[in-house]
């Protein structure tokens, strides 16, 4: 198992989150991509409504996770550390140039143009459900959402993976698709769905969900101190 108290590795991740977030926060990514490739890594864990400290901001200048050390290298932004991780391991990253290339563009379609507009209408649904103007924003939100899925329907043209072998660009990809689960949207897209779905049976997915609802710890109600 890569998750390992001793590693050099470190993934810095958060506990005590509400109960929503579990199986989301971003740390997955990272996991994900070390279980791929069998890298040993441990995390550090801070606490979810609470300040970062500032020791931490001057490694990830926004408080967020995750943020990742190597001991040779110190990063931040999850598409930025699954990029580098593909650029050690094959397994991850193809070597090929063009297969490279539709890797990292389908990466970063994953976090520049498909998570944003999934985002806006979490924020609408979810953060701020109880306000006035959500429920008159949601219906365009999703139907915004539902361009882009439709888009990535035409785009996946019935491939197991969006670039060829699995790589970053599916753990990115996936891991954005299931901030919609609460949604039913996955019922009209049922090449969506399947895609999402292999990507959630491979043992290393499975494996790095499961240590980070380990480290997440027991949900908290928003508003209750962690």
């Amino acid at each position: 198992m890569p998750l390992d108290a001793k590693a050099d590795t470190v993934v810095s991740a958060l506990r005590n989150t509400p109960e929503f977030t579990h199986g989301l926060v971003r740390d997955l990514r990272v996991r994900w991509a070390l279980e791929e490739i069998g890298r040993p890594y441990r995390t550090e864990l801070f606490e979810s409504m609470t300040p970062r400290p500032a020791a931490y901001r001057q490694w990830q200048p926004f408080g967020q996770v995750p943020a990742f050390n190597d001991g040779r290298v110190r990063l931040f932004e999850t598409g930025a550390i699954l990029l580098h991780l593909g650029e050690e391991d094959e397994r991850l990253l193809p070597c090929e140039p063009q297969a490279r290339g539709d890797a990292v563009s389908w990466l970063f379609a994953a976090l520049n143009s498909v998570e944003p507009y999934i985002m806006q209408l979490m924020w609408a649904d979810v953060f701020k459900s109880g306000e006035s103007w959500s429920s008159e924003a949601s219906p365009a939100m999703r139907e915004m959402v539902r361009r882009r899925l439709d888009q990535l329907t035409e785009a996946l043209r019935g491939e197991e993976w969006f670039a060829g072998d699995f790589s970053v660009a599916d753990i990115a990809m996936v891991t954005v698709l299931r901030e919609l689960d609460y949604t039913g949207l996955f019922a009209d897209y049922p090449k969506i769905a399947a895609y999402k779905a292999r990507g959630e049976v491979r043992p290393a997915f499975r494996r790095a969900l499961a240590d980070q609802i380990a480290d997440l710890g027991e949900p908290i109600k928003l508003g209750e101190p962690a």
